[in-house]
């Protein structure tokens, strides 16, 4: 399950996480954008992520990984190849959201995400760091990859070729996923009836319903500083490229600076996993945060090229904690419900986040400077790590009340 969802993730997170990046201001010159518009579209695609979230992790907890996946993968792909052919805005603004992302953000990270947590409950967060953290290579090896498809055959083409690799790769892929251990006659983490039985006597695995989740406070608190993160990641990743021709690299070495960001960002997932299985999660997402915070305060005053490189060395540092932030909502919520609850969570960080790279193009549209938006996302960073450092369990829904203590006598 984890070579399963790292495979996708590399693949997958490569071409769509990372490829709207590589190809913003390609499509925005060739369909005569600004980048406010281009922005708008990857805001509309947040919005609709936030609507079809909940179905679609219902769906996921419904029907399993391997059918969503599946389904979403052709769908996506099939995306790609008519983006290729998009000469209007219009019709880049149909496909892009009503096949390419609706497919991609329903299909694709529940469906990885929930498997994962399912198979897993000791080693959950190396687990899923190293699934995530495939997201890094296929970031490492495919941004640059892309960027030379668009210098030597155009962004059509580059796109194109990303929605035949999708078919070609994950189609197939997609065959392998299951839906929990239990169903073939295994248990979590590998373990043995005994090995396990003996893990859930000291640490009992939570079981809540979506009701019971959302009724309490360690739900809201989550998705409250999940979503002001995540703020600051939607404006990043999707101005990237342009953020660094701001401050003077070309378009090519600042796709090469993302796909470096990806590399670096690899091991250290795969570390801060480990380290989560030991380690408070909460603490490790916190500090994480702040070291974004000032990489952004460095990348504001940044005016040679190793100050540039370090703004990429400590925000990969800052990237590479994410993984643990998905790991909170198995960790206290359980396996039962994962998916759906991820979903409802989406509303309303995606609704929070979806106007931040609008505004991000809207004021260097009107200032040809990111100045504005670095400090205004660095506060939004700080703000979420404060967030996360108070973050606290709930418990557990049929817990036993504490009894009270005894009156004193006299």
């Amino acid at each position: 399950m984890v070579a399963l969802g790292a495979l996708a993730n590399a693949i997958g997170g490569g071409i769509y996480g990372y490829g709207f990046a590589v190809f913003f201001l390609p499509i925005s010159r060739d369909l005569d954008l600004t980048r406010a518009e281009a922005s708008f579209v990857f805001s509309l695609s947040q919005a609709q992520a936030a609507i079809g979230g909940p179905p679609a992790g219902w769906l996921v907890d419904r029907f399993g990984p391997r059918v969503v996946m599946t389904v979403a993968t052709a769908i996506t792909g099939i995306g790609y190849l008519l983006l290729s052919q998009a000469d209007s805005y219009a019709m880049f603004i149909v496909v892009y959201l009503f096949l390419v992302s609706l497919a991609f953000n329903g299909g694709y990270g529940f469906s990885i995400t929930s498997s994962v947590n399912s198979w897993f409950i000791r080693k959950r967060s190396l687990a899923f760091a190293i699934t995530l953290a495939a997201f890094n290579v296929g970031g490492a090896v495919i941004a640059p990859v892309l960027a030379l498809l668009v210098q030597s055959i155009g962004w059509r083409g580059a796109v194109a070729c990303s929605g035949l690799v999708l078919l070609a790769v994950m189609l197939p892929a997609s065959q392998g996923f299951v839906r929990s251990p239990e169903v073939m006659g295994m248990r979590p983490d590998g373990d043995s009836d005994v090995v396990a039985r003996a893990a859930e006597a000291l640490r009992p695995e939570p079981v809540f319903t979506v009701k019971q989740a959302m009724r309490t406070k360690s739900f809201w608190s989550l998705t409250f500083a999940t979503s002001l993160r995540l703020a600051v990641i939607n404006v990043v990743s999707l101005h990237f490229v342009p953020m660094m021709v701001w401050k003077g690299v070309s378009e090519p070495d600042a796709a090469f600076m993302l796909g470096a960001m990806a590399a670096l960002g690899f091991p250290l997932r795969i570390f801060f996993g480990w380290l989560g299985d030991k380690l408070s999660k909460t603490a490790i997402i916190s500090w994480g945060v702040f070291a974004g915070a000032a990489a952004l305060v460095g990348l504001q005053f940044a005016d040679q090229t190793w100050q540039l490189w370090l703004f990429v060395v400590v925000f990969a540092f800052m990237q590479a904690i994410i993984p643990l932030n998905w790991v909170l909502i198995g960790d206290y919520f359980g396996r039962r419900s994962y998916a759906t609850l991820r979903g409802f969570m989406s509303i309303f960080y995606t609704i929070g986040t979806m106007g931040m790279p609008v505004f991000a193009g809207w004021v260097f549209d009107h200032t040809q400077s990111y100045t504005i938006v670095v400090w205004v996302t660095t506060g939004l960073f700080l703000a979420s790590s404060l967030w996360f450092s108070g973050l606290k369990p709930p418990a557990h829904p049929n817990a036993p009340a504490p009894v009270p203590a005894a009156a004193p006598v006299g």
